[in-house]
């Protein structure tokens, strides 16, 4: 059995964690299968969405804490080069030209949150939990959360939240802006494919220079952000998508987007 499941219809892809025993945490294979998973759709003009989401009830638990004893006995720069080596993980969500869809169907702890916050959007059950988790091991955090969850929440709530290590519901995630939308539990897997029908349905090229650009936010100033808008609207007006789009309009029809 796979750690990586993954399924395809109407051109949006599934990638499910599958260590529902474990409530999907972390292995190598799991890591190494999702990037490689990631990379292939990146080049696939056939894949308008991805939603990332885990096996049984849990959406993911992070490092596997049972195996942590072992690591600890490598010595600190091997423990590096081996964090460093699945951080890339991080790195190709947040860079694919995809979008990016974490459907948390239950817990998200530690890692597992951080790779959830990683994601474009997150569609979580009302059910689902929260956690950052580290401070309760003694960690200090992985997988990029520092960066990602003050980006979303702001600086003092993300402070809050890694010092005293307490959990949090769905509810509460998206009052503080870390999930995009809370749905009932039995509603969960149909909203999320609603949503990434949608998305699909649109020019994919588009979506992939969006997140250039607002890749390029988070760090440039309003020029270099400027220069890059200018750049790639640019490109884009070659594109077939957005001359269908203009045919559409002086048509007055729907337009048909094929992503190229």
């Amino acid at each position: 059995m796979s750690d990586i499941e993954q399924s395809r219809a109407d051109g949006i892809v599934t990638l499910r964690l599958n260590r529902p025993d474990r409530l999907n945490a972390f292995s190598d294979a799991m890591l190494d299968g999702l990037q490689q998973a990631l990379a292939d759709v990146a080049t696939d003009p056939d894949v308008g969405a991805v939603i990332l989401t885990g096996a049984g009830r849990a959406f993911c638990a992070g490092g596997d804490v049972k195996s942590m004893e072992g690591r600890a006995t490598r010595g600190p720069e091997h423990r590096i080069e081996v964090l460093g080596h699945k951080h890339r993980l991080v790195t190709t969500i947040r860079r694919s030209p995809k979008v990016i869809i974490a459907m948390v169907n239950g817990p998200a702890f530690g890692a597992g949150l951080n790779l959830a916050l990683a994601c474009d959007f997150r569609i979580a059950a009302a059910s689902a939990r929260f956690g950052t988790a580290f401070v309760k091991i003694g960690f200090a955090g992985d997988f990029g959360g520092s960066y990602l969850l003050q980006k979303l929440v702001g600086a003092g709530k993300a402070r809050e939240l890694y010092m005293l290590g307490e959990q949090f519901t769905a509810q509460e995630a998206l009052a503080w802006g870390a999930v995009t939308r809370v749905v009932p539990d039995e509603e969960l897997e149909a909203a999320t494919l609603d949503f990434a029908r949608r998305l699909s349905a649109l020019p994919g090229l588009a979506h992939a220079y969006m997140k250039r650009n607002f890749l390029a936010a988070e760090a440039g100033t309003l020029q270099d952000v400027l220069d890059l808008e200018a750049t790639h609207q640019a490109r884009l007006s070659a594109t077939e998508d957005h001359k269908e789009a203009t045919r559409a309009f002086v048509e007055k029809r729907a337009p048909v987007f094929r992503r190229r």
